[in-house]
């Protein structure tokens, strides 16, 4: 139990490593400003609801882990 919790917890933050490396990149390229994505701006507050950008994260990384898992022969019994 320990171990895994310890391998899971070192791969969310090599995940979140990476993340954070990439965000220029995905600011670049328009993610987080796409039609779709809520912005609130008052006086003193900002709320950013990035829904729009959720989904294409979303459906990219479905597609991109399906395709690996089709390619490793994963996912079967």
């Amino acid at each position: 139990m320990g171990q895994a919790m310890s391998r899971f917890l070192i791969a969310l933050g090599v995940v979140l490593i990476l993340a954070g490396l990439l965000w220029p990149l995905a600011s670049k390229i328009g993610l987080g400003r796409l039609p779709g994505d809520i912005v609130i701006e008052r006086e003193n507050t900002r709320i950013f609801i990035p829904v729009t950008s959720a989904i294409v994260v979303s459906v990219v990384l479905s597609v991109v882990l399906n395709l690996v898992l089709w390619l490793t022969g994963g996912g079967r019994p």
